[in-house]
């Protein structure tokens, strides 16, 4: 078991372990609690009570936050010709086909967000075992193999986020800065927990989200009330900045 330091300790024991927070309370509280010397990233983590052994059960999809990471976002396209001059117009931070896999194979990872047309899929399929570990490789399902490579550049750039369940029914996900102000930090959680009830699989069982956590980069998990972050948003309720 991983042992934490003094400052990490002292976090959490302001944080009740046992309690489900109001939204407006565990974004407070993360901001609080935050520890580090530099400006720290916010995670929402959702243990789901779905099968992922079941491919009717996995989750995966995309969103765009309403207030963005607070990161500059960087994209890599794999595309010839007009598209090409498509994504470098949309702002695509590097553009290329062969030369662009080669850099690739040798170890180049600079970027966040791979879109691909699908004329160039065979070519990054074979790019699969470096960008499937790090979670990069476009996928139609969430809109990064398109024919339309300006928008999900510019979507992409705008800071929509893929979402997927891990291996333990888990999404994480980051929802912001701890320098955001908090009313920010709580639009972003209710749209994520939104989201995830949207898309809900049709084949799930019993439970299906069940536990909401926030935690800042180096902070003790909140755990949240889930109800509250959806009404946080649906009710305009106030949140303390």
């Amino acid at each position: 078991m991983a042992k934490h330091g003094r400052k990490f300790l002292a976090a959490r024991t302001k944080v009740d372990r046992t309690k489900e927070y109001d939204a407006a309370e565990a974004v407070a509280l993360v901001k609080q609690v935050s520890r580090a010397s530099f400006d720290e990233s916010v995670e929402v983590h959702i243990r789901t009570g779905l099968n992922v052994r079941h491919a009717d059960e996995q989750l995966r999809g995309t969103i765009a936050l309403p207030h963005g990471l607070g990161k500059t976002v960087t994209v890599a396209v794999f595309a010839a010709g007009p598209k090409a001059a498509e994504a470098e117009a949309a702002g695509a931070d590097f553009v290329g086909t062969d030369d662009l896999a080669k850099r690739i194979e040798e170890g180049f990872s600079d970027f966040d967000v791979v879109v691909a047309t699908p004329d160039q899929m065979p070519l990054v399929g074979r790019l699969g075992r470096v960008l499937g570990p790090q979670g990069k490789m476009p996928n139609p399902k969430v809109g990064t193999v398109t024919m339309d490579v300006a928008k999900a550049v510019t979507e992409s750039k705008a800071g929509k986020v893929e979402y997927r369940t891990d291996r333990t029914a888990i999404v994480h996900l980051t929802i912001g800065k701890t320098s955001f102000p908090a009313e920010q930090l709580v639009e972003n959680l209710a749209a994520v927990v939104e989201e995830l009830h949207r898309a809900k699989p049709s084949a799930a069982k019993g439970r299906y989200i069940r536990t909401v956590t926030v935690a800042s980069t180096m902070g003790p998990g909140v755990k949240v009330d889930q109800a509250s972050a959806r009404a946080s948003v649906e009710e305009g309720v106030p949140v303390a900045a």
